[in-house]
């Protein structure tokens, strides 16, 4: 009797004597240079748990600040682009994007000297944040409301290899851990006729060299790069030449040195480059397996990392280098949960596919609500929503009235139950005039629920400790 792994293993090669049946035979590499099949196969499965998020980074990279016809391109490094507009189903850069704030994009290139970001003034009851991000996909630093307050200032922004004082002005210096870096920007919105106030604040949002902000001639320009092109689309299809490219921005660190050194070994790191076609097919059908074993284990622990809490999955899994302390298999589980996401203190994602007694929420086939018990709304600081995505890509869902998400500076339009709770009401069809204003639209299909809590409470009721906090979110209820 066949195991699931030689099953998966006669599939991949199957496929692969398949695809290559009528093409030009390939050469195999030496069996001096490359482990044996087994080995090959476990290193490639770590390699890929712990690349998944350095190759999401570098391809949203590639489209946001690169490749000008990407589709999704956004400013040149060092370039902060505002965007006048929360996400719609259009923005497909990025799985679960966040439709509550509108975004100012800055990707940094800290090669040739630190970039000084200034924030201004902004009111004390607008939500802001500017999260620092770099190549490793790791939550450096934090500006913004909750972090550094409402008042302006200025904010040094350093690579891996800076050595310097911190200049006079400077408020704070954030140390990243790659050359490249992403700040995302989160400005609030209160509602669609705020966009006016929210360009003010964004307008007001700057980047520039430190030579600049000290009034001193520019450094000499960094080399420029010729980037492999990539995209999120094809990261499965190249993943480990993508790997290669973004391992050249990363550099290693006493953390991942032990990885690194396994995935040389099969030709993968900085300078190399990764030829999957140029392989045997036994070493190609590993390659493959190890792959998919790699993906099935993030999605299991993507599965189980958190706490099921009325069938919501919590859990806190973003964080600095120290948080992760190479736990590659949560970093991966995280990137691929919602790339990009916030530090527990900033905010909490719990999020569900199914409904409150375990079964898949599927808009095709029922409907469904969400009711907080009076008093039971989530408890923060700063605001929260519930925004729906498709089950399958984790993009946001065309609808008739363009509505992606429901958010607490929506309830003064909303209705109230007679005994005061609040219900949402989840399903593809609208749920009548007199509720309409209650009405999440869903996808005939598969659903995917995010709630954002934005700077949880810590005092209770608080979501937090993250899984064990004393307010839960309530289950999602199937009514048909």
């Amino acid at each position: 009797m066949l195991t699931k792994r030689e099953l998966l293993h006669s599939a991949a090669i199957a496929v692969l004597a398949a695809t290559t049946a009528k093409s030009t035979p390939v050469v195999a590499q030496s069996k001096a240079e490359w482990p044996s099949l087994l080995e090959a196969k476990d290193i490639a499965e770590e390699g890929f748990i712990y690349g998944l998020p350095l190759v999401m980074n570098y391809a949203v990279m590639q489209e946001y600040a690169v490749d000008k016809n990407s589709g999704q391109f956004k400013a040149p490094f060092n370039e902060i682009y505002n965007m006048h507009h929360v996400a719609t189903p259009a923005d497909t850069a990025i799985i679960t994007p966040n439709s509550d704030t509108p975004y100012s994009i800055l990707w940094l290139d800290l090669r040739a000297e630190p970039m000084v970001i200034s924030v201004p003034t902004v009111e004390k009851d607008r939500y802001y944040s500017v999260q620092l991000i770099d190549g490793n996909t790791y939550n450096f630093g934090y500006i913004g409301t909750r972090a550094t307050g409402t008042e302006p200032g200025d904010y040094l922004v350093v690579g891996p290899d800076w050595k310097g004082e911190t200049p006079p002005g400077i408020k704070q210096v954030f140390r990243s851990t790659t050359p490249f870096t992403f700040a995302a920007f989160r400005t609030q919105l209160f509602h669609p006729d705020d966009m006016p106030n929210v360009e003010k604040i964004q307008a007001g949002y700057k980047a520039q060299p430190l030579s600049g902000f000290l009034g001193q001639p520019a450094r000499r320009a960094a080399p420029k790069i010729d980037f492999l092109p990539a995209t999120t689309a094809g990261i499965k299809d190249n993943f480990f030449q993508y790997l290669d490219a973004a391992l050249q921005f990363v550099p290693e660190t006493a953390r991942d040195k032990a990885v690194r050194a396994k995935l040389a070994k099969i030709g993968i790191g900085p300078g190399k480059t990764f030829e999957f076609k140029d392989l045997s097919l036994e070493h190609k059908a590993e390659i493959l397996l190890a792959m998919k074993q790699g993906d099935d284990k993030v999605d299991k622990w993507l599965a189980g990392g958190n706490k099921d809490i009325n069938g919501w999955n919590i859990g806190s899994f973003f964080g600095d280098e120290a948080f992760y302390n190479g736990d590659w298999l949560m970093r991966a589980g995280a990137a691929k949960g919602g790339l990009y996401g916030n530090d527990a203190v900033e905010a909490m994602y719990p999020y569900t596919r199914t409904d409150a007694t375990g079964e898949p929420l599927d808009g095709s086939k029922h409907k469904y609500t969400i009711t907080f018990a009076p008093g039971q709304l989530p408890p923060v600081n700063a605001f929260w929503s519930v925004t729906m995505y498709d089950g399958k890509s984790q993009f946001l869902v065309k609808n008739p009235i363009n509505r992606y998400l429901i958010n607490s500076p929506m309830l003064s339009g909303m209705k109230k139950d007679e005994d005061g709770s609040l219900t949402l009401y989840i399903q593809k069809d609208s749920p009548g005039a007199d509720k309409e204003a209650n009405w999440l639209p869903a996808p005939n299909d598969t659903i995917y629920l995010v709630m954002r809590l934005y700077w949880p409470k810590s005092e209770a009721p608080s979501i937090l400790p993250a899984g064990e906090g004393s307010w839960q979110p309530p289950g999602v209820k199937r009514v048909s």
